[in-house]
């Protein structure tokens, strides 16, 4: 175990979610007590740290195969006892869209808060029954689960940007200094790439396995780009030079 997980940890995605949590965890530090209680801050450290946390789930569940076969044998999965996708089931497909729509929704003008609240907690009954009633096995891919979470995901992103066309506090700044604008597009572009490779990922990789792991990469390098706006949004306070303060936080 101990040379498989030392050859799966030096992989660059592993690193640089680490670094990611360590410069994220240092700026959050270096926040007066106040700001480390505003929802504002608070809530992209969160993020941060559970992304990083299920990352490193999937790793070790990847290579400690009894802890992961234990697992799959009460989930009832005997016929592949080395599947660790409950863990991605759970964390990133369920957790953290719920996470990233409540981001998303700290952005919205009021009057339009109620629309990514009704989003988000339909889609946690949605999952929790989706689990509860094995529609989708929580030890196999997830895809219309999947499906769901990436076009509510899409829908918040719409809101988003219709808000910023039409809302005269947002007409009055510069998106591009905005750090929400950059995180809803990392997460459009991040959600509609991850759709259309989940999808098509077996037929890919037998058509073109070369084309299969270059998607692969390209969703991993959009990941940790969503890390680093996590960490430019905790450590704002320190870059008003660059970004502006946005409207609705």
């Amino acid at each position: 175990m101990g040379n498989r997980f030392l050859e799966n940890f030096m992989d660059w995605y592993v690193i640089a979610n680490y670094i990611c949590l360590i410069i994220g965890l240092y700026f959050f530090l270096q926040l007066p007590k106040a700001q480390r209680k505003n929802k504002k801050f608070w809530l992209p450290f969160l993020i941060l740290n559970f992304t990083v946390f299920y990352e490193s789930m999937g790793l070790f569940t990847l290579t400690y195969t009894p802890f992961t076969r234990y697992i799959n044998e009460l989930l009832g999965n005997i016929e592949f006892p080395r599947y660790n996708l409950w863990v991605f089931n759970i964390a990133n497909t369920l957790i953290a869209t719920a996470l990233y729509l409540f981001l998303i929704r700290s952005w919205i003008s009021p009057t339009k808060k109620q629309y990514l609240t009704l989003m988000i907690y339909g889609f946690i009954i949605i999952g929790i029954v989706f689990q509860l009633t094995g529609i989708e096995p929580l030890y196999l891919d997830q895809p219309m689960l999947f499906a769901i979470a990436a076009n509510l995901i899409l829908v918040a992103c719409g809101i988003y940007y219709l808000q910023m066309m039409t809302d005269p506090f947002y007409l009055e700044v510069n998106p591009k200094r905005l750090l929400s604008f950059w995180q809803v597009t990392i997460l459009l572009f991040t959600y509609s790439l991850t759709y259309i490779y989940s999808v098509s990922l077996i037929y890919l990789y037998n058509l073109n396995p070369e084309l299969a792991n270059h998607l692969g990469n390209l969703n991993r390098i959009l990941g940790i780009l969503k890390l680093f706006i996590l960490i430019l949004i905790i450590a704002s306070p320190r870059l008003t030079h660059l970004f502006d303060q946005e409207p609705y936080s």
